[in-house]
């Protein structure tokens, strides 16, 4: 493997990792215990040894240390072991990491119960009754267990066509295109926690007032929903920002895949408890929903401004062995990091993540909208069913994001797999499956039970691509990850509106089986474009203009991945592990 570093280190200067080191072993630590970090030597030549120790004095944050007469570098943190879980000073102590993972779980757990509530408020919210639509009742037969009686979801106080409910559900999208890539850039000049925090704190401030702006008139509606959406937009690029100096290589499918888990168990619990809300709650029904789940959303930002730090550095609990591990595992955050904007939008790379991107997101965003109206115009759930019923798919989706998450970092870290192998094999199964089961979901008819299932496992296997294209940001370019979150994020919100308000145009006074199958027909080939463009451009190695410097330590890991610890290299001279000197 050859380092390079502009002027300063010739392509002659080479590194290599001991086949032992590269498995952790060395004196003091079990066999068992197989950490690709532990001893880092490098070996290079005498006469270019300054040129290299001062680029791993930059990347590591400390002075690297120089055994001459060895010819060993030694980078600092090589005899880092992870603190986990257990005791330290004393006290019972949690790794910083996990905890920020927890908060960020719970972050993203708000968010989408603030964004989710409406699509069922809305069912109650509009007076069915005065929609004309005769073709519905006799498709399809009440579903076993609904009440014919029930008035509770012809009773609303507003008179909205489903054009008009598409307007208000996209509403959200249409602000929340708008503050994606700047959000990424702010994320990466004043930090993902406060961008974060107050990205939420907004969201759920605005939720609040919604009642009152709905019955002043859909034009304050969709203000405020589209004021939301700009608040909320923020909370997956400032999370990719802080994910890019807080998880160690290996550790981020797992880490990422938890934390942006929220969103789904959000989902899950956001939509069965607005449907009970709607019927059994406070303030009429339908507003303590959005009471319930703002007030929720300023309780977390309480929590999370005051257990969270921007990095390890400045975390005041932190173990100093978690934080040397982090930071000798990915190099500390670099400051005023001048933004190669040319060649991140060139990047094929990028492109690749920006088609795994919009093909999730348009089956996500349009079942997450669409689905409750689903569930009742044509398979005639009522509202409490239908809130339940709904939350199916995404407590699947939760699971799957889980296993796909553990079961990556595995592969990769067990060398079965290299980076860019997981990622498109994994984005792959989450788009392929839920195409083809949307295509049966829509020859399912009146099938009650059939239905359900189909797109019960059509959205959760799409969790699969969590541990595809949500990754491949922090693979790429993890100093730049909030920024190439929130550009390809930018793209793919695209389908949050674009989704209801095709189904608005295709379903207006026609809500039958026929007419969402179309739908579900178009969201398959926006599967099918995704899945195979993300295979043909995607990457899986740190690019290279995301390197400045050039960072060793991820250099190193994405050689190892690839590469079998026992390979032979022509130009390298294998070497024994040097005992560490204090």
């Amino acid at each position: 493997m050859v380092l390079s570093h502009g002027s300063c280190v010739p392509d002659c200067l080479t590194a290599q990792f001991s086949q032992s080191s590269l498995q952790g072993q060395h004196a003091g630590m079990k066999s068992s215990d197989k950490r690709p970090f532990e001893h880092r030597w490098l070996v290079i030549s005498s006469l270019q040894h300054q040129g290299i120790l001062d680029i791993a004095s930059n990347n590591m944050g400390k002075p690297a240390k120089w055994n001459g007469d060895e010819r060993h570098l030694l980078l600092p943190g090589s005899d880092i072991k992870d603190h986990k879980s257990g005791s330290y000073e004393g006290r019972c102590y949690v790794p910083a990491r996990y905890v920020l993972t927890f908060l960020a779980f719970l972050g993203f757990f708000n968010v989408y119960c603030l964004r989710a509530n409406l699509s069922v408020a809305l069912v109650a919210m509009v007076n069915s009754t005065s929609e004309e639509n005769s073709t519905v009742v006799e498709e399809c037969p009440e579903s076993s267990g609904s009440n014919s009686t029930s008035t509770s979801s012809t009773t609303g106080e507003f008179d909205w066509d489903e054009k008009t409910q598409g307007i208000i559900l996209g509403a959200f999208f249409y602000g929340y295109i708008v503050t994606q890539l700047p959000g990424g850039w702010l994320a990466e000049r004043i930090g993902g926690k406060r961008l974060f925090g107050y990205g939420v704190l907004c969201t759920a401030l605005l939720t609040l007032v919604t009642p009152v702006a709905a019955r002043s008139g859909i034009p304050m509606l969709v203000a405020v929903r589209v004021l939301e959406g700009i608040g909320e937009a923020v909370t997956f690029p400032a999370m990719h920002a802080m994910w890019g100096v807080w998880a160690p290589v290996y550790e981020r499918s797992k880490l990422v895949s938890f934390s942006c888990g929220g969103a789904q168990l959000g989902t899950v619990f956001a939509l069965p408890i607005s449907g009970i809300l709607c019927q059994q709650g406070f303030a009429g029904g339908w507003p303590s929903v959005f009471y319930v789940f703002g007030a929720l959303g300023c309780l977390w930002f309480v929590a999370w401004m005051l257990l969270v730090s921007e990095t390890p550095a400045t975390h005041p609990r932190i173990s100093d062995s978690e934080r040397r591990f982090i930071e000798s595992n990915i190099g500390p955050k670099r400051e005023n990091l001048d933004v190669p904007w040319k060649k991140i939008f060139t990047s094929r790379a990028l492109w690749g993540t920006v088609a795994g991107h919009v093909a999730f997101n348009w089956g996500i965003y349009s079942t997450l909208t669409c689905l409750p109206t689903y569930m009742k115009k044509i398979l005639h759930f009522e509202i409490q069913q239908d809130g339940f019923l709904s939350a199916l798919p995404y407590l699947l989706l939760w699971f799957v994001q889980m296993f796909s998450g553990y079961f990556a970092d595995y592969l990769r870290s067990k060398g079965h797999l290299s980076t860019v192998a997981t990622r498109k094999i994994f984005n792959t199964i989450g788009c392929t499956f839920p195409m083809g089961l949307l295509i049966a979901t829509g020859y399912a008819g009146c099938d009650h039970t059939l239905s359900v299932v189909l797109l019960t496992l059509a959205v959760g296997l799409s969790g699969f691509c969590i541990a595809g294209f949500n990754c491949n940001h922090l693979d790429i370019a993890p100093k730049y990850a909030g920024i190439l979150m929130g550009i390809t994020n930018t793209f793919a919100t695209i389908p949050g509106f674009v989704g209801p308000a095709v189904v608005g145009i295709l379903t207006n006074n026609n809500q039958t089986s026929g007419q969402w199958r179309i739908f579900f027909f178009i969201t398959a080939g926006i599967y099918v474009v995704g899945a195979t463009l993300f295979c043909l451009l995607a990457e899986g190695e740190e690019q290279e203009w995301a390197r400045t410097p050039p960072s060793v330590s991820a250099t190193l890991t994405q050689e190892q991945e690839v590469t079998p610890p026992n390979a032979v290299y022509p130009h390298l001279q294998e070497t024994k592990d040097v005992p560490h000197h204090s």
